[in-house]
C-alpha cells in the first residue's frame, strides 16, 4: 500500500503542535505555535489556520498529497467528530464551534476532530505502546486525568461520543469537590496536581519549606529517591488512588494494556511497577489475567499522532 499523508493537530491551552504525518507513523513536518486560548476562539481559530497553512506550503514543495486534517482539542466533541460542544475549561469560548467545517472552509481540506485525550490513546494504539493490542485503556496522569478506551482497535466514545471521562469516575463518597462540578472524582485524588497539593499542605503543617524551588512532581520524584520520608508517604498514597481507579478499568474493560502518559509515567520504571502493584492489588485476578501496565512511548509526539490516525482510519 503506498503511503498516505495526514496533518496531525494537538491543540492545548497553551501551544498548538502540528506535524505532518504519515500512515506509517513518520513525522515529515513539525511546528509549534502559542494558541492564544486566553484571548478568544477566533484568535485560535486564526493559529490553527496558520499553522495548516505552514504545512501547505511544505507540501507544495515536497509533491505530496494530503488526505485531510485530524484535531485533537479539549472538551466534549460532538459524535459527527466535527462540532466543539464544551468542556474546554482552558480555551476561552471554545463552544458550539463547527470547527470542522470552518476548518474545511478555509484550507479546502476534509477535517475531522476528537478530543485531545481520545487521540493520544489511539496515536499510543497504532504506534506506540498500544502497539499489536486490539483492547487498551489509556490514561494520561498530568494537571488532570484524561483518558481514552479502545476496543477491537476503535475508539470507544459511549453513545453520541458523550463517554470515556476516565479522570471523573467518582473515587470516594462524599469526598471533596472536583474542577467538573462534581466529588470525589479520580482526577482530584489521583493527578499530577493532587500528588503536589497534598505534598505541600503536609510541607506547611510540617514546617518545612523549599526555599527558591518549585515544588512539582518532579521535585516530589527526587526527594522520593533520597528517601524523603513525606516525598515517600505521598507518591505511596498518589500510586494508591491511581492503582484503585486502574482496578476499576480492568474490571470493566480486561484490556490487553493499560497505558499511562504524562510526566509522572516518565519518572522511572519504579512508577509504573508501584502503579501497577496497587492495580492488580484491588482487580478481580480473573479481569487482570490478561493485563500489562505499561509507560506511554510517544511522548508529546501521541496527540498529533493520533489525531491524523483520525483520516487514516475513516478510509
Amino acid at each position: 500500500m503506498n503511503n498516505l499523508y495526514a496533518i496531525g493537530i494537538d491543540l492545548g491551552g497553551t501551544s498548538i503542535k502540528y506535524a505532518l504525518i504519515s500512515n506509517e507513523g513518520e513525522f515529515l513536518f513539525q511546528g509549534k505555535l502559542p494558541s492564544l486560548a486566553d484571548i478568544s476562539a477566533e484568535a485560535v481559530i486564526e493559529q490553527l489556520i496558520k499553522a495548516i497553512n505552514e504545512v501547505k506550503a511544505f507540501v507544495t514543495e515536497q509533491g505530496y498529497n494530503i488526505e485531510g486534517i485530524g484535531i485533537g482539542t479539549p472538551g466534549i466533541v460532538d459524535e459527527t467528530n466535527r462540532i466543539v460542544l464544551g468542556g474546554a475549561e482552558n480555551i476561552k469560548g471554545w463552544e458550539k464551534l463547527p470547527l470542522a467545517d470552518i476548518i474545511e472552509k478555509a484550507t479546502g481540506l476534509p477535517t475531522l476532530l476528537g478530543n485531545d485525550a481520545n487521540l493520544m490513546g489511539l496515536g499510543e494504539t497504532m504506534y506506540g505502546a498500544g502497539q499489536g493490542a486490539t483492547h487498551v485503556v489509556f490514561l494520561t496522569v498530568g494537571t488532570g486525568i484524561g483518558g481514552a478506551v479502545v476496543i477491537d482497535s476503535k475508539l470507544f466514545n459511549g453513545f453520541a461520543n458523550r463517554g470515556t471521562e476516565l479522570g471523573h469516575v467518582p473515587l470516594i463518597a462524599n469526598g471533596e469537590a472536583c474542577a467538573c462540578g462534581s466529588v470525589g472524582c479520580l482526577e482530584h485524588y489521583a493527578s499530577t496536581s493532587a500528588l503536589v497539593r497534598r505534598f505541600t499542605q503536609r510541607s506547611v503543617e510540617a514546617g518545612i519549606q523549599y526555599p527558591g524551588t518549585e515544588i512539582n512532581g518532579e521535585l516530589i520524584v527526587h526527594l522520593y529517591k533520597e528517601g524523603n520520608k513525606l516525598a515517600t508517604e505521598c507518591l505511596e498514597e498518589h500510586c494508591d488512588y491511581l492503582g484503585h481507579g486502574i482496578a476499576g478499568f480492568i474490571n470493566i474493560f480486561s484490556p490487553q494494556r493499560i497505558v499511562i502518559g504524562g510526566g509522572l509515567s516518565e519518572a522511572g520504571d519504579f512508577y509504573i511497577e508501584k502503579v501497577s502493584r496497587q492495580a492488580h492489588r484491588y482487580a478481580i485476578p480473573d479481569c487482570a489475567a490478561n493485563t500489562e501496565i505499561i509507560a506511554a512511548r510517544l511522548g508529546n509526539k501521541a496527540g498529533s499522532i493520533g489525531a491524523a490516525g483520525l483520516i487514516f482510519n475513516r478510509r
